[in-house]
């Protein structure tokens, strides 16, 4: 069997760190299995689905190193799903209902009086033919239920209505059918609620692996029965837990929360928010993987958590910085020649300062540091500036090579007595206008005697 999963966002805003995860426990355990991604969109909502956020998702998606292998819309399969629907109907599993909202919504509230569970209690079954024609003949257009079945063909045996099935993240799973209403599929406007599509797509699609968010428990047992009304195996189905924000908050497209291109934009690396949203809440080590292949290499669906976890963003940076810490020069290059940064120094100013950053583009303060000097010059004492105008005097003369810093800062410790602390903060404060930073022993060849010369204060 080929493993092929799928990714099925609504396209109705940008997706978040949540939705990434799911994205990539699908890529991550498509890429361990050789298998196949697709990313298809849920957009049968017409009025809130937009073509600008699908496009945002499939660049979210490739940014973060997910290329799918195809990309399906679901607002082009509209014949499958009526296909469906009419053998549904022939089947008898699916049942018009003509109650408005206000109807239904008074059923349940009697339902909870009289200590019953509030689900819809089928009355549209019991319809007569006249009863039909007084709705249709008022106006009323039915929405269509699908008809949730017991499992149990022997008359004499009870009746069964728990689905079970082995989950992927969870293991064993039992959604009890009998709690639920019967899902309405089809509205009174003929358009398809999320569920029906989904389970159609993913027999047409030969979807082996469903995997998704802990919210779409119940979802699966509904989805199942209707997987074996239209006569096809399930696929494996497996539930990640969800992320929430650090006060507890779930996630929205909506509101934008966490979203992957505010992250894109605040300076994050892809693999920083891969790393995370993958690992967070699993028993694996959460740390900067540097691909998605070594990324794949810790991930295993099964060792997540079944609680939900806080996504805290200042982690975030933590993984950043390790990333830009060992990030080498040729993965870094045409991002510093956009930030102007290129020429000879190019390459040993980038291994000099990418231990300090903590964003690549944090590199353009250091470039401008080291070609116009301190950008906000440091005040100093009368001791300190005494100090200064002799150190400099000191300065060694030209060539200089890897050791003009060591060479400079013993003539200054002999000259003067200072060391430690008074000897280099004054120094690197003249240098840089900064209290901390890279090694001045690599900045300064690459400041040269006359580039150097000219931060004495």
């Amino acid at each position: 069997m080929t493993v092929t999963v799928r990714f099925a966002p609504s396209p109705t805003g940008r997706i978040h760190i949540g939705n990434a995860r799911t994205a990539l426990f699908n890529w991550l355990f498509a890429m361990n299995n050789k298998g196949r991604f697709i990313q298809r969109f849920d957009d049968t909502d017409i009025a809130r689905s937009r073509q600008e956020f699908a496009d945002s998702i499939l660049y979210d998606l490739h940014w973060l190193g997910i290329f799918p292998d195809v990309t399906e819309y679901q607002s082009r399969r509209f014949d499958i799903y009526d296909a469906a629907v009419e053998r549904l109907k022939a089947a008898r599993v699916l049942y018009a209902c003509y109650e408005t909202p206000e109807e239904l919504d008074l059923r349940r509230k009697v339902r909870r009086t009289r200590g019953l569970p509030p689900v819809y209690g089928r009355e549209a079954l019991t319809l007569t033919p006249e009863q039909v024609a007084e709705y249709q003949s008022d106006g009323r257009k039915p929405h269509w239920r699908f008809l949730l079945p017991n499992f149990t063909s022997d008359p004499l045996q009870p009746e069964r209505t728990e689905v079970h099935w082995n989950d992927l993240v969870r293991g064993e799973e039992t959604v009890d059918l009998a709690s639920l209403s019967d899902p309405v599929l089809v509205r009174e406007d003929g358009t398809y609620l999320y569920t029906l599509p989904s389970v159609v797509d993913d027999i047409e699609m030969g979807v082996s692996h469903v995997i998704r968010g802990d919210d779409h428990v119940t979802n699966t047992g509904v989805q199942i029965a209707i997987f074996k009304a239209l006569g096809a195996e399930p696929p494996v189905f497996g539930h990640h837990n969800l992320l929430t924000t650090v006060s507890g908050e779930g996630l929205s497209k909506r509101t934008g929360a966490l979203s992957i291109e505010s992250l894109r934009e605040d300076g994050i690396e892809p693999m920083a928010v891969a790393s995370l949203a993958a690992l967070v809440g699993t028993s694996e080590n959460v740390a900067a993987a540097h691909d998605l292949t070594e990324l794949a290499g810790h991930f295993d669906p099964a060792a997540t958590s079944k609680s939900a976890s806080k996504f805290d963003p200042d982690e975030l940076f933590v993984l950043n910085r390790t990333l830009m810490h060992h990030m080498s020069f040729e993965e870094a290059r045409d991002r510093l020649i956009v930030l102007g940064i290129s020429g000879d120094k190019a390459e040993p100013f980038w291994l000099a300062v990418r231990g300090n950053l903590d964003r690549l583009s944090d590199a353009l303060g250091w470039w401008r540091i080291l070609c116009d000097g301190p950008q906000e010059p440091a005040e100093f004492s009368g001791e300190d500036r005494d100090f200064l105008h002799q150190a400099f005097e000191l300065l060694p003369e030209e060539p200089w090579n890897g050791t003009v810093w060591k060479d400079w800062t013993g003539k200054i410790r002999e000259a003067t007595g200072r060391k430690g602390k008074p000897l280099f903060m004054p120094l690197r404060l003249a240098l840089t206008g900064r209290a901390s930073g890279p090694e001045l022993s690599d900045l300064l060849p690459l400041m040269g005697r006359e580039g150097t010369l000219a931060r004495r204060p």
